[in-house]
Parts: C-alpha cells; sequence; structure tokens
C-alpha cells in the first residue's frame, strides 16, 4: 500500500485526522502528510473541517468525503440491490426474509467451523472472529475497554447497499455475533453506520455469576 492509500485507509478506521497526527503514524513530516492529503482533496476524496483549540490557531480535521468512502467499496451493490428488490417483488417480504434467514445459517456454520468449539476464552474468539470479519472486507478490529469489555469494531461495511435497502441484514448479523460468542457474553450495537455513524460497532460484555 502506497503513502497516500496508507492515508485514506487512516483516515477511514479512525476517523478525522489533523496532517500532524497522520504525520506521525505514517512517520512523514507535517508537510509530506498535508501535501498528500491537499492531493486527494484537489480530487475530491477528503475535506477538512477548521476546529478551534484551547490554544492558538484553529485545527484542520482531515476526513474522508464521500466519494472518500466510496474507495472502500460495497461488493456488488448493484447487482446485490436488483437482487433484493426482484426477490422482495416476486416473494414478498416473507420471502425475502427466508433469503436473509439462510444468509445468516450459512454465515453462522462457517464461523462455527472457523472459531472452533465454544471456549470460556471470549476475547481470543471475538478477536478470531473480527480476523474472519476483516477477511470479509469490513476491516474489523477489537480493542479493550477499562470495564472489562470489549469492543468489535468494523470500519467499513462491504455490503452497506443491501444493509440500507433492508436493515434484516444487519439485524441478522448482531444475532449471529451473539449466538457464535457464546452465552457468557452480551453482544450490543453501540455505533451503527446507518443511523449516521462512521462505522458499526459492538460491545461484548462477560456476564457476570
Amino acid at each position: 500500500m502506497s503513502t497516500a492509500e496508507q492515508v485514506l485507509y487512516l483516515l477511514k478506521t479512525r476517523g478525522a485526522q489533523t496532517a500532524q497526527q497522520l504525520a506521525a503514524l505514517l512517520e512523514l513530516t507535517s508537510m509530506g502528510a498535508r501535501r498528500q492529503l491537499e492531493a486527494w482533496q484537489d480530487k475530491g476524496l477528503v475535506e477538512f473541517e477548521e476546529t478551534a483549540d484551547k490554544v492558538g490557531r484553529p485545527a484542520r480535521h482531515w476526513r474522508l468525503t464521500a466519494a472518500g468512502h466510496a474507495r472502500f467499496p460495497d461488493r456488488h451493490a448493484d447487482l446485490t440491490l436488483q437482487l433484493i428488490e426482484q426477490v422482495r417483488g416476486l416473494f414478498g417480504a416473507a420471502g425475502l426474509e427466508q433469503l436473509i434467514t439462510a444468509r445468516e445459517l450459512d454465515s453462522e456454520r462457517q464461523y462455527r467451523e472457523r472459531l472452533g468449539p465454544d471456549t470460556a476464552d471470549w476475547p481470543a474468539r471475538a478477536a478470531a472472529l473480527a480476523g474472519l470479519r476483516s477477511a470479509e472486507g469490513y476491516m474489523a478490529e477489537v480493542e479493550p475497554q477499562d470495564d472489562g469489555s470489549l469492543l468489535l469494531i468494523e470500519n467499513h461495511c462491504p455490503i452497506c447497499a443491501a444493509a440500507a435497502s433492508c436493515q434484516s441484514f444487519c439485524r441478522s448479523e448482531l444475532d449471529i455475533f451473539r449466538r457464535v460468542l457464546g452465552e457468557g457474553v452480551a453482544v450490543e450495537r453501540a455505533e451503527h453506520l446507518l443511523a449516521g455513524a462512521r462505522r458499526c460497532v459492538y460491545r461484548i460484555t462477560p456476564l457476570r455469576g
């Protein structure tokens, strides 16, 4: 991945950043990071918002535009949407739900095969699940929290167009996570891309007693 592509990747996975923050992450000078950002700005892939700091001049926080997010594409979005509408038209809402349920069961089966038997080591299981999701294009990672919970973060949604057309896909994925991570944890959605967040985040909390 080139330095220019790494700039887009960091804005995708970390959200808005200053040129100085990106420079530190990429081991560049601030001027070098700024040049990369301005080059992407000229192409319409990034934009900035000036935020007043407590001291000194306002800082520019750079973020991806809609075109920038589109560099991390939805999987076959147009075809997927056509198929969803055709299934809905031919078989109704009940037929579409049957399709989503079949996909859900198949995904759960594949995750269970790769994760192996349920174990008490749920953090390792969550990390393995994040690895599987990343392989599917979700750019997933786990982040431990001070309260003992863990965040499963998905920085990209490769089925976003399908989920926007039919939010049962989102409900289905949450149900899959709850089942494959086992009865010893609770899984709740903390951030939702379709609700205006820049990513989807799931909080995994161990159950007491």
